[in-house]
This record gives C-alpha cells, sequence and structure tokens, in this order.
C-alpha cells in the first residue's frame, strides 16, 4: 500500500509521547522536578540498561531506546527552542543592561574554568597541550537545557542568582562557535595552517553572523505581518517553525550553532508586535522537545563504563562541580555580587553542559582528542548534570536572598516588568478601545492592548501604543500579556462570543479583577455578567442614554438634573441585567450539583441504574 509505515518507523516517537504523558503528571503528582523524571526514565530505557537486553527480549524491543543517535538528531531541537525563547524574553536594550555581567562574569567564567581544567588535564592525566585545552573548554561549559528549565519551575529565574546564571550561561552558548571553529583550526593544524588561513577560516562565521542580524532585521517583522493577515493559525505556526529552524539551520551551515541562530533570531522578535502570540505557539514545541532532550542524555549514559570504574568516575565529576563552583564564587565576589547569590550562582553552574557532547564528539572525531578521553569525559558531565535538580534545591535553600538595602545593585538583571503590572489591559483596540486609551491616557493610567487586526496593531504600535497582535480568546496569550497582574481589563471586541470567552477566561485567571465590557444589547450584556464581566455596557441602551441626555438638555432641562437621571437609568438597568445573570449562574451550578448526585446515585446503585428520586 502507498504510504505505509511500519511500527519501527515511528516507535521513538511513540515511545517519547508516552514517557511526556506519563512521567510528566506522575513527577508533578509527586513534587520532583519533571526533568529529573525523564533523565531517569532515559536511564532505564536507554541501550545500556533495559535497552541492552532488547533484541532478546522481544517485547522489550518497543519500549526501549537502542538508537540514542537517532535520538539525539532530534533532541537537539529542544535546545534550539528553548534558545529561541530566551531570545525572545531577551531584547537587544536588556543585553546591553547585562554587559557586565554576560561579557564580563561570563566571559571571565569561560576563561578562568577553561584554564584551571585545561591545566589539570596537560599536567594530571598527561594530554598535550592542544588536546587538554578542548576538553578543558568542554568541561567550562554548564547546561542550559537543565538549569534554565528547573529555575523556571522553582521560580527562582527572576531571582538575582537565577539572572546571574543565566547572563554566564548565555555568554557560554555565544562561546560554542568559537570553540567549534577551534577545534576545526587544530584540525588542520597538520597541514601547516597561516596566519591569513586562520582569519580565512573564522572570517565566513562572523560575516554569516552579521547577514542574520541584518537579514532578521530586515524580513522577519513584514514577514509575520504578511502571515498574520491571513488570519490563519496554521499558516501562523508554519512561519514560527520556519524561523525558529531555519535560522538554526542558516547559522549551522556558516559553522555556527543552530541554538545560536535561533537565540538571535528570537531577540530580533522580541521587540515585535508579534512576540506574545509567537510565544503561545512555540511554547508546546519547546516543552516537547526539551522533554526528548532529557531522555536523551539520560539514555547516553554510559553504565558500563560507569560500573567498571564507579568511583573515580564519580570522584572526577565530584571534582569538576567543586572546581568550577569555587572559581564561579570567587569571579563572582569579584564582580560585587552578594554572597548569597555567588553561592547559588555558582552551584546551578559548577555541572557539565550539553554543549560538552558536542564538542568532545567533534573533537574526538576530528583526531584532536583520544576517544578514550572523550568517552570518559562524557560520563563524567553526564553523571554531573543529574545533579543539577538537587543542586538548585540546595542553593535555593541553603542561600539566603541579598538584603533589601542592597536590592538595587541587581536591577540590571531583574526581568521586564511584568507586561500589565499597574496597567489597565484593553482588547480591542479598533475605535471604541483607542477611545478608552486616550481618556485612560487623559488621567495617566498606563494601557497594553491585544488586537487580533494586523493593520491596527502595526498602525497603533507606530503611534507609540503599546499593543501586541494575537487572539485573545487564548488563555495562554491573556496570560503572556499579563492579565494576571492588570489593574483592570477592558473588553471592546465586536464579535459577541469571543468578548464573552475572553471575559470568561479572564475572570478565572484571576477572580478578583474589574473587568469591564463592551456589549451589544441587554441579552449579550447577560451574558457577560454571566461569564464574570463586572460591567457590561450595552450598546444599544448606551445609545438610547445619550440620545435622551442630549434632547432633554437641549430642550432646556438643567443639566444637574438630565445627569443624575440618566445615571439613575443606567443603574436601574445594571440591576436588571445583573440579576438575570446571577439567576441563570445559580441555576448552572444547581443542574451540575443535581448531575453530581445523580452519578453518585449511579455508582452507588448495585445493577447500576438510576433509583428513583426521594
Amino acid at each position: 500500500m502507498i504510504g505505509s509505515s511500519t511500527p519501527p518507523s515511528y516507535r521513538e516517537a511513540l515511545l517519547f509521547l508516552a514517557i511526556a504523558g506519563i512521567i510528566a503528571p506522575l513527577f508533578h503528582r509527586l513534587r520532583v522536578s519533571p526533568v529529573l523524571g525523564f533523565l531517569l526514565t532515559g536511564v532505564a530505557l536507554g541501550p545500556f540498561a533495559l535497552g541492552r537486553f532488547a533484541r532478546d527480549v522481544a517485547f522489550l524491543e518497543p519500549l526501549t531506546i537502542t538508537d540514542v543517535d537517532h535520538v539525539a538528531q532530534v533532541a537537539e531541537f529542544g535546545l534550539v527552542f528553548l534558545l529561541f525563547m530566551i531570545g525572545l524574553e531577551l531584547s537587544w536594550e536588556r543585553l546591553a543592561r547585562m554587559r557586565r555581567l554576560v561579557f564580563g562574569l561570563g566571559l571571565a567564567q569561560v576563561f578562568a574554568a577553561t584554564a584551571t581544567l585545561s591545566a589539570l588535564g596537560h599536567f594530571w592525566f598527561g594530554l598535550a597541550v592542544a588536546p587538554a585545552v578542548v576538553m578543558g573548554a568542554a568541561l567550562a561549559m554548564s547546561s542550559t537545557g537543565i538549569v534554565m528549565p528547573v529555575l523556571a519551575e522553582t521560580r527562582r529565574l527572576n531571582k538575582p542568582a537565577g539572572r546571574a546564571a543565566f547572563a554566564v550561561l548565555l555568554m557560554q552558548d555565544l562561546a560554542v562557535a568559537p570553540a567549534l571553529l577551534f577545534i576545526s583550526v587544530l584540525q588542520h593544524a597538520k597541514s601547516g595552517l597561516s596566519g591569513l588561513d586562520i582569519v580565512w577560516t573564522f572570517a565566513p562565521a562572523f560575516l554569516a553572523l552579521g547577514a542574520l542580524i541584518l537579514g532578521g532585521r530586515l524580513l522577519l517583522r513584514p514577514l509575520f505581518h504578511l502571515v498574520a493577515s491571513a488570519q490563519s493559525t496554521e499558516l501562523f505556526m508554519a512561519a514560527c517553525l520556519l524561523v525558529v529552524l531555519g535560522s538554526g539551520a542558516a547559522a549551522a551551515a556558516a559553522g555556527l550553532s543552530m541554538e545560536l541562530g535561533a537565540f538571535i533570531a528570537g531577540m530580533l522578535l522580541a521587540e515585535t508586535e508579534f512576540r506574545r502570540e509567537i510565544e503561545v505557539t512555540i511554547a508546546p514545541f519547546k516543552g516537547l522537545l526539551l522533554g526528548l532532550f532529557f531522555v536523551s542524555i539520560g539514555a547516553g549514559l554510559d553504565l558500563a563504563a560507569l560500573l567498571r570504574n564507579p568511583l573515580p568516575t564519580l570522584l572526577y565529576a565530584a571534582g569538576l562541580v567543586t572546581i568550577k563552583a569555587l572559581l564561579v564564587i570567587v569571579l563572582a565576589r569579584l564582580f560585587r555580587l552578594a554572597p548569597p547569590v555567588a553561592g547559588e550562582a555558582a552551584l546551578l553552574l559548577a555541572p557539565g553542559g550539553e554543549f560538552a557532547f558536542a564538542q568532545l564528539t567533534f573533537a574526538a572525531a576530528a583526531g584532536v582528542l583520544p576517544p578514550s578521553y572523550g568517552a570518559d569525559a562524557m560520563v563524567v558531565v553526564t553523571l554531573s548534570m543529574f545533579a543539577i535538580p538537587w543542586l538548585a534545591r540546595l542553593g535555593a535553600r541553603v542561600a539566603q536572598e541579598a538584603a533589601p538595602d542592597r536590592q538595587a545593585e541587581y536591577a540590571h538583571l531583574a526581568p521586564e516588568a511584568e507586561i500589565a503590572a499597574g496597567k489597565v489591559l484593553i482588547v480591542g483596540y479598533g475605535r471604541v478601545g483607542a477611545l478608552v486609551g486616550e481618556m485612560l491616557k487623559r488621567h495617566d493610567i498606563p494601557t497594553v492592548a491585544i488586537d487580533s487586526a494586523v493593520e491596527i496593531v502595526a498602525a497603533r504600535r507606530n503611534e507609540g501604543i503599546d499593543i501586541y497582535w494575537g487572539s485573545a480568546t487564548k488563555r495562554e496569550l491573556l496570560t503572556a500579556c499579563g492579565v494576571a497582574q492588570a489593574r483592570a481589563l477592558a473588553v471592546t471586541i465586536t464579535d459577541a462570543g469571543a468578548a464573552v470567552e475572553v471575559v470568561r477566561l479572564a475572570h478565572e485567571i484571576r477572580s478578583d479583577m474589574t473587568i469591564v465590557a463592551r456589549a451589544r444589547d441587554a441579552e449579550h450584556a447577560t451574558r457577560l455578567y454571566e461569564a464574570g464581566a463586572t460591567d457590561a455596557i450595552p450598546e444599544t441602551i448606551e445609545a438610547s442614554l445619550q440620545l435622551a441626555e442630549t434632547v432633554l438638555v437641549d430642550i432646556g432641562v438643567p443639566m444637574g438634573f438630565v445627569i443624575a437621571s440618566i445615571h439613575g437609568k443606567r443603574d436601574e438597568y445594571r440591576e436588571i441585567l445583573k440579576p438575570k445573570a446571577e439567576s441563570a449562574r445559580e441555576r448552572q451550578l444547581q443542574r451540575a450539583a443535581l448531575r453530581s448526585r445523580l452519578l453518585a446515585r449511579r455508582r452507588a446503585s448495585p445493577n447500576g441504574d438510576l433509583e428513583p428520586p426521594s
């Protein structure tokens, strides 16, 4: 049959989906980091554990990972998507504010750790200088893929230690490409490279980096403007995936890492009106692929090598963590970070990282590093990465926060303020929404807006309005735009069903928030009240009241009496509509309670039939 496929062709995908659907909820219920769950699952199902017996025991084959390299090729995209999302959260302006830590502490950590570990490799393990430097550079890296999710999970990413660790991780990610290029230079050293040859080796990568930034600035925003105009979720998702994977592939083709290319693309999109919708679209892919990445890391742990020399291997892993932690503490104190911040950041950055695998594998394949040393180093790195969730927990527990009077020192590390904190969130920024925003501005009340019409968003953004493109009927987009921290919500969209859905979602996210919504008529207003609106303004009634006010004033009725009567009539309508909504909500609750009682009665009945109601 054309297009037929056999189960082995998609066995790994089905196995991973089963792991993601079981492990993550299970460990979340047990209050254990899902990262650790994925790592341990990878070890258990990998080729060095259960996978080792898959050929002899038939039923184990569909349940194990036998080809780690095949899985790792796809798992690498987890890092690509992670770096893209990090780029979305980091604008060029904010990177400039963090330059002291990114290009100061981060660069110092890379050089100090590389020099120290290279010296140990040369003098302690007897490696030649070049291989020792290659191994030292690989071991100096930390794990962006594990540290960032663990920090986000424990809500410490926005703390001073979390931001300091992020700055160092960012510098390490930037240093991967030069490290790989250095290995390429060593690979061709036997042919006698001149200084000009070395320049020509590095020049294409830097030219490609500049072209990627320039091309992204010129093309990305028009591309998303064109796609968003089509009002197609599928096309927008395709464009997001194209940008992430395309930028990564372009960077890889130039000799840089895919992760660096995706990171740059994310930064270029961070200041556009499409940022929040892109974030919502990419998040599920990032979560799944990162899970697969953790599984591949666990599956790659060579248990046989570990069991051959368990004590030395464990000691080497502990030594790696200790040396790097001490270096980070010293450097962080030199950069005037408080001891608690320095200690917690050191525990996060001390283990090895995933980029070490790429460097060690490439170095071994290029003949720069003896394969046996590379294999042993990868086992040590993997073991140290397993310790990250525990080290992060230890750092959060024992490291106290910096004193309140010293928080100003870390202002440049703080993430951008919650997007809608202290602001009024306006959903729909057409004529009505724009007028609401203008009146709020007259009273010095800041606003942030969402609209699904790309032309409106582009025009308003050019006027300096803080507005984002996307569908506010998505819970994730409302959350990303800060509805949970907003001062109030104003819903002015004309689609009656969408308005009710936005109000319902916002009320579920934060039930105590003031929600004012535009309604078509009294019936629509009742539905909005049912969904959780604080006030619903029916257009037909409001237009009638304004008309009556004008007539009364024009025929000579005193303005004060007119305004009082109009307000009184408006309150009468509100008192009529709200009780209707409350009654409807009570009926819904009563019906739900009745269904629950009937279901309980059915379960209690021996034959499963409903007993006659008493």
